[in-house]
C-alpha cells in the first residue's frame, strides 16, 4: 500500500487532478483497510483509462500571475480537520499546486478559509521573489477566494474579536494587503477552480475544472 502511495505522490507532479485523493488515501499509510486499497485501485483504473492526459503550456499565454485559495470547512470526518488547497497561474499555465489536511481543527469556514489564504499569500510572496530575478515585477496578485467574510476580514483595518484565535495570520495577510502585494478577489463557488483539490466532486464538475487546470490530451 505504502508503495503504491509513494508512486501515485510522484504522478502529483504533473497530473494535479489526482492530488486530493492521493492525498486522502495517504492519510491511512500507518493501518490501512481493504477499502483504502480499494479506493487506491480505483485511481490506478482511473489513470488507466486517461493516460495521455497532462498538463500544456501555450506558447502565447499571458504573463500575469494569479491565485486560487479554497478550503472545504470540517469536510474530513475522522477528526473534522478543514482541507486547504490552493493554485498558482502565469497566464493560463498552472504553475504550483497543493492539497493539505489544516494542522488544527478551524470553528469556522470563514477561519478555515482564511488559513488557506494565508499560505497561499506565503507562496505568492516567495514566488514573487523568484520571478524579479527575471525582471519580472507584480503588483497587487490577486487571491480568488469563494468566501465573502474571509474577504471583509483582510481589508477590515479594525482588530475584530472574533479574529484573536488566528491573530497572527491575520496580521500577515492584513499587512501584505497594505503594501499592494496582494489583494483578496471575490470568485463565485461554480468558478473555484480550487474545489478539485478540498473535496470530491461530481464527473461533470470534476472535469470542467481539470480542463480549467489546463489538463488535455497530449499525443
Amino acid at each position: 500500500y505504502r508503495s503504491m502511495i509513494g508512486s501515485l505522490l510522484y504522478l502529483t507532479a504533473s497530473r494535479p487532478d489526482i492530488l486530493f485523493s492521493v492525498c486522502l488515501c495517504a492519510r491511512f499509510q500507518a493501518c490501512p483497510k481493504e477499502s483504502h486499497l480499494h479506493n487506491v485501485k480505483s485511481i490506478f483504473k482511473y489513470l488507466a483509462y486517461t493516460p495521455s492526459l497532462g498538463l500544456w503550456y501555450p506558447r502565447k499565454s499571458s504573463f500575469d500571475l494569479h491565485t486560487y485559495s479554497d478550503a472545504d470547512f470540517g469536510g474530513y470526518k475522522v477528526d473534522r480537520k478543514s482541507t486547504s488547497g490552493t493554485c498558482q497561474f502565469l497566464g493560463n499555465m498552472l504553475i504550483s499546486w497543493f492539497s493539505k489536511k489544516q494542522n488544527s481543527v478551524a470553528l469556522s469556514t470563514t477561519e478555515a478559509e482564511y488559513i488557506t489564504a494565508g499560505s497561499c499569500c506565503a507562496q505568492i510572496m516567495w514566488m514573487k521573489q523568484q520571478l524579479l530575478d527575471y525582471g519580472f515585477n507584480f503588483v497587487k496578485v490577486s487571491i480568488r477566494c469563494d468566501n465573502t467574510s474571509a474577504i471583509c476580514l483582510g481589508k477590515n483595518p479594525v482588530h475584530h474579536s472574533r479574529t484573536k484565535h488566528i491573530d497572527i495570520r491575520y496580521h500577515f495577510i492584513k499587512d501584505n494587503i497594505e503594501k499592494g502585494d496582494i489583494e483578496l478577489v471575490f470568485v463565485p463557488t461554480q468558478e473555484q477552480v480550487t474545489d478539485i483539490f478540498t473535496k470530491p466532486l461530481d464527473e461533470q464538475t470534476f472535469a470542467k475544472f481539470r480542463l480549467e487546470l489546463g489538463l488535455c490530451e497530449i499525443e
